[in-house]
């Protein structure tokens, strides 16, 4: 335990900590670190105290679940490989860090490593679009994946996707070649570009837009931080569109984190006899997601007030309700 106390000596050191401990959507210690901050969440992990708002039973099992993951060494090494390798973290003390990732609450990433220019990640969220859609993206896909991204990206906005196959590449790919702004966000640690097919088209992003995880340096994508990083691809942005995707597409999940943070939805319409059209008509058919044809109709869901901040939190519930 007082190696873990070791990693309590200022807020960014705890959070890596934290992220090296337990999993980025933990419920229990995401609320304990809300409410208390990082170096105070180490420190009564470490600790057998009572736990501030978690009875007795709780907070032993919280303990018990989370200490045995304990590796002090690698903890180390996450640190020392991002101060010596070059790699900026991001926490929500500083100034860059994105403020619509509050909207997540106790679900908000621990840290944000970051390579490029971070500056995207403080301007407003609705000039931020979540586009993304099926790795099997077909020439239909493909065709309105490249004209609405680079419509919106030679108009300044920020296009915002996940570094995959099919259109998440299409969309990065628009907005590079009109010299536009583009964000991956990686399932990975950023030294690591997935897919490895990808690698130089990720590598331009980092060069001249910027590439977000909330994984460490070295950390392997996997299928849990795959669904994990659909909320932050959904938070990110003042708006999620889908292009294309099957009926068991990871970006619905993207579709439906936006959606259960009052976010606008968008959906492409496609051939019905298209596999690649099930979930964008599933998503119109089910209220979660307007039609869109073109880039304005992807502009207009930033614009329009589908719920006002005002009543958020219930529009949330019922959202969440649905999905």
């Amino acid at each position: 335990m007082d190696t873990l106390l070791a990693f309590t000596t200022d807020e960014r050191a705890a959070r890596i900590a934290l992220t090296m401990i337990t999993d980025p959507t933990d419920a229990t210690t995401g609320h304990l670190l809300a409410v208390h901050g990082a170096v105070n969440t180490v420190t009564m992990l470490a600790d057998d105290a009572p736990v501030p708002g978690l009875d007795n039973v709780e907070a032993q099992l919280w303990r018990k679940r989370l200490m045995p993951r304990v590796e002090p060494r690698l903890i180390q090494e996450a640190l020392d490989l991002t101060e010596h390798g070059g790699f900026k973290t991001l926490i929500p003390s500083d100034g860059n860090y994105p403020a619509s990732l509050h909207d997540l609450g106790d679900s908000a990433p621990y840290v944000l490593w970051v390579k490029g220019d971070e500056s995207l990640l403080a301007m407003p969220e609705n000039d931020r679009f979540t586009i993304t859609g099926a790795r099997a993206a077909t020439s239909y896909g493909v065709q309105v994946a490249n004209d609405v991204s680079a419509y919106l990206a030679s108009d300044g906005k920020v296009i915002v996707a996940g570094g995959a196959y099919g259109i998440d590449g299409e969309v990065h790919r628009s907005a590079l070649a009109v010299a536009g702004h583009t964000i991956a966000v990686m399932a990975g640690g950023i030294d690591r570009p997935y897919p490895a097919g990808h690698r130089d088209l990720l590598e331009r992003v980092s060069d001249v837009g910027l590439s977000v995880s909330e994984q460490p340096p070295g950390a392997t994508p996997t299928r849990a931080r795959f669904m994990a990083r659909a909320r932050i691809e959904a938070a990110l942005s003042g708006s999620t569109t889908i292009i294309e995707a099957g009926s068991r597409s990871g970006s619905l999940l993207v579709a439906q984190q936006a959606y259960s943070l009052g976010r606008n939805v968008g959906a492409v319409p496609g051939p019905v006899t298209s596999a690649t059209s099930v979930g964008p008509h599933r998503l119109i058919a089910q209220g979660i997601a307007s039609v869109v044809t073109n880039a304005n109709d992807i502009r207009a869901l930033s614009e329009k007030q589908l719920f006002s901040r005002r009543f958020g939190m219930r529009a949330c519930n019922d959202r969440k309700a649905r999905v």
